[in-house]
C-alpha cells in the first residue's frame, strides 16, 4: 500500500493546492504536525498571548478535498495558471 499523500507539502508563495478529481482550489481538510518555539506573554491576570512564533519543522500528513473527499488527487499547482472556472465554488 502506498501513502497517497507522500511528498505532499504546504504550497509555497505563488502556488496553491488543486484537487485533480473535481477541480477544487479553495477548500481542503489538512492534517499537519508542527514543531514551534513561541514567546508567550502573560498579563497579571494570568491570560496569555503568543507574541512570536518560529516554526522549527512542519509536516503535512494528509490533505483531502472538502468537496469530493478525495485525498489521492491533491496536487500543488502554479497559482497564476490554475483554472478557477473549474472550481466547484465558482458556480
Amino acid at each position: 500500500m502506498t501513502d497517497q499523500n507522500a511528498g505532499l507539502r504546504v504550497p509555497a508563495e505563488g502556488e496553491r493546492w488543486r484537487c485533480g478529481g473535481c477541480g477544487n482550489l479553495t477548500r481542503f481538510d489538512v492534517t499537519r504536525t508542527r514543531r514551534t518555539t513561541e514567546y508567550w506573554h502573560f498579563d497579571l491576570a494570568g491570560d496569555h498571548q503568543v507574541e512570536e512564533e518560529t516554526v522549527r519543522s512542519e509536516a503535512v500528513e494528509a490533505v483531502s478535498c472538502r468537496w469530493c473527499g478525495r485525498s489521492d488527487a491533491i496536487e500543488v499547482v502554479d497559482r497564476a495558471a490554475a483554472d478557477t472556472s473549474a472550481d466547484p465554488a465558482a458556480g
